[in-house]
């Protein structure tokens, strides 16, 4: 079979006109976790603690507060938005769109079209390729990709200590406008059952460390090097590179292995001090370096979803950024913004204890 390594690039030029990210307030350490599964106080854990959603938050109310700030710094008329699409494992209903109450509360009903992807934790860059598309093809101005999740991991599996919520919200149009521009994207898929969950059922499955090798490692690698070879590009021609982050080595090696250096993934890398947001992991590091980033950086971005695949990303920032992102908050202010929480009361809060 004849390999198609083609990059998918949009016929009109396209970028991000706006972007915003949210994190919630509560956090549970890592070493809280440990203590009443294993008995013991652990204090050099890699993932320092994780974000947990109040009880009155889900996928639908973060997206919109991430969608409002990505509005914010667009300044756009919400009417000209023709898609909102959001990318998430853990939506609130199973049968009902998150998407249609995100449009309602951002203003973009009732002329847009809007869906809920699923792959995992690529679902957030799967919308976002679909949103360069849309726009990329001159059928929409402007379109919303939403990446987002409420992660839960089983009580006690190691899951637990990372499976964390988050995300962000980009609105993709003309790259006249844009805080950075999508040159291309380049995505790899294949049926590689690392982890997955069943109807009825709460908490995920994984393959322990096959998630790893072939999952992870496999895909984001060679959907990196399909893109950078295609670009004719290297590691050191980005200022900047975001890998998915289902715990901190995992990213860290990929890096690695690609030529990267650690300070070129240090803005994004945010799973140590949130967690894994799964979705919305690749989306919100994103959006942390954005926050940083300067006119003419360019930067890498590669998800992955369980089951398997990866979509990578080239971004050139624009010298319209660093005015824009002021406008609203930036990911960094959403995670100073802790409160603690012990293991009972991050029990109550993601409904691990049922009363019938």
């Amino acid at each position: 079979m004849t390999e198609n390594k083609t990059l998918l690039k949009p016929s009109q030029p396209v970028g991000i006109v706006g972007y915003g990210a949210y994190v919630p307030r509560y956090r549970i350490p890592a070493r809280e976790i440990a203590r009443v599964w294993t008995g013991e106080r652990i204090t050099n854990l890699p993932i320092k603690e994780k974000a947990v959603p109040g009880l009155d938050e889900d996928v639908v109310s973060m997206s919109i507060e991430a969608a409002r700030n990505a509005m914010k710094r667009a300044g756009v008329d919400p009417a000209g938005i023709r898609a909102v699409w959001i990318g998430s494992e853990s939506h609130p209903y199973a049968v009902k769109p998150s998407s249609t109450i995100v449009a309602e509360a951002i203003g973009a009903t009732p002329h847009v079209q809007a869906a809920d992807m699923e792959f995992a934790c690529k679902a957030g860059t799967e919308a976002l390729v679909m949103a360069m598309a849309l726009v990329g093809s001159s059928m929409a101005r402007y379109a919303m990709a939403i990446g987002m999740d409420t992660a839960q991991g089983k009580p006690g599996d190691a899951l637990e200590y990372t499976a964390a919520a988050g995300g962000a919200a980009y609105l993709v149009g003309p790259a006249e406008e844009s805080l950075a521009t999508i040159s291309a994207s380049y995505s790899f898929v294949t049926d590689t059952p690392d982890f997955w969950r069943r109807e009825h059922q709460i908490y995920p499955e994984h393959g322990q460390r096959f998630t790893g090798d072939p999952a992870y490692f496999h895909h984001i690698t060679e959907a990196a090097r399909a893109l950078m070879e295609a670009s004719a590009t290297s590691a050191q021609d980005y200022t900047w590179a975001i890998f998915h982050q289902p715990n901190t080595k995992f990213p860290q090696k990929a890096a690695s292995m690609l030529g990267f250096t650690p300070e070129q993934t240090k803005p994004g890398l945010l799973s140590p001090v949130i967690g894994n947001t799964y979705a919305g992991a690749s989306m919100i590091g994103l959006a942390a370096t954005l926050d940083v980033a300067q006119p003419g950086d360019r930067i890498l971005v590669v998800s992955f979803g369980s089951g398997a695949g990866s979509d990578a990303f080239d971004l050139t920032v624009t010298d319209r950024l660093p005015e824009r992102r002021a406008l609203a908050i930036k990911t960094q202010d959403y995670i100073a913004r802790r409160t603690e929480i012990d293991y009972a009361t991050y029990a109550r809060y993601r409904g691990k204890i049922t009363m019938k």
